[in-house]
């Protein structure tokens, strides 16, 4: 699992001005300065860019963040970036989830090469999957469970011709899991066709914290597809055949984001060695409800707080930015 202890943490540094926009991409490559240099308190990172990358200053970064001369085009290396797995024998590896940008949507010459890159450079093996997709579309609780919106699997515009159950054969043999949980999602409402981790992180063995709204509201198809998820958790059982326990969060109401893109998710957090990186989001009750049920589930973590509104205003958050590699 994430909260499993690291040897380091790897982001990416964005480049791309047709993506962003000048403005925009200076504000979100200092989103992910503050992001790395608050992960590196507690554990090294590092920053894949290279040289000479628009707007990288090295200087601007802690002592415990390394760069890594590794081209990219976007931040997100939780989708692009590898997928550590380890082996029977303890062995470390990278199950190859073959990355084309969510589905064609978006330039990633470079960022389609990250994973292999870091394979190469630790000297690990490259394990192909027979999958295009990304980790951010799938959940794994460390002991058998795997969870996913079949929206971005089950989609030509990743895995053409291969039937769900099919992929989810794929990703458990990738993975290690022994069960696969779908729930639809929705197809072509953002880029990356709604990747789970914006809505339910497993925290625990059989464990799952999703954050939705009481009730669903019937004219907004985020609110509904959420609501179906949780009516599939809630019959759903883990691998060793419990039901599982659902934790909830309520959605920030006040935020600062604007933008019919912004990702207010609180559950798109990261665990590194001793903390938990949260995002904020300007709304003061639920941004220390947040923090609260976050202390309950990961004791003797602190709790960080940081405001990554461009990578919100992105699409994403700071799950989707950082990548572990297990100790």
């Amino acid at each position: 699992m994430e909260s499993d202890p690291h040897v380091r943490t790897l982001m990416q540094w964005p480049v791309r001005v047709d993506v962003y926009g000048a403005r925009d991409l200076v504000a979100v490559q200092d989103a992910i300065v503050r992001l790395a240099n608050a992960i590196s308190e507690f554990e090294p990172v590092a920053l894949m860019a290279a040289p000479g990358a628009r707007g990288f200053e090295p200087n601007r970064l802690s002592a415990q963040v390394e760069h890594w001369d590794i081209p990219t085009d976007d931040l997100w290396c939780r989708d692009s970036g590898p997928t550590f797995v380890r082996g029977s024998d303890g062995g470390l590896a990278v199950a190859h989830l073959e990355f084309n940008g969510w589905g064609d949507k978006q330039p990633h010459a470079n960022d389609a090469r990250v994973a292999p890159r870091v394979a190469e450079r630790l000297g690990l093996e490259l394990l192909p999957t027979g999958l295009i997709g990304e980790q951010g579309g799938v959940e794994h609780d460390g002991h058998g469970t795997l969870l996913a919106h079949a929206s971005c699997w089950v989609n030509d515009n990743r895995n053409p011709g291969l039937s769900e159950a099919e992929i989810g054969e794929r990703l458990m043999q990738a993975l290690g899991g022994q069960t696969m949980i779908w729930a639809p999602g929705i197809i072509g409402a953002d880029i990356t066709d709604y990747h789970i981790d914006a809505l339910a992180r497993f925290v625990g063995p059989g464990h799952v914290l999703v954050q939705m709204d009481e009730l669903v509201n019937p004219d907004d198809p985020w609110s509904i597809a959420a609501h179906e998820t949780l009516a599939i958790l809630q019959r759903s059982t883990d691998a060793a055949g419990r039901p599982l326990q659902i934790s909830r969060l309520p959605e920030a109401v006040d935020i600062r984001g604007r933008g019919d893109d912004f990702v207010a998710s609180y559950v798109n957090y990261y665990v590194c060695n001793g903390a938990v990186i949260l995002a904020d989001f300007g709304d003061r009750r639920a941004d220390d409800n947040a923090r609260g049920v976050l202390a309950e589930l990961y004791p003797g973590r602190r709790i960080v707080q940081l405001n990554v509104d461009a990578i919100g205003a992105s699409g994403g958050g700071i799950h989707c930015a950082t990548q572990q590699q297990p100790a």
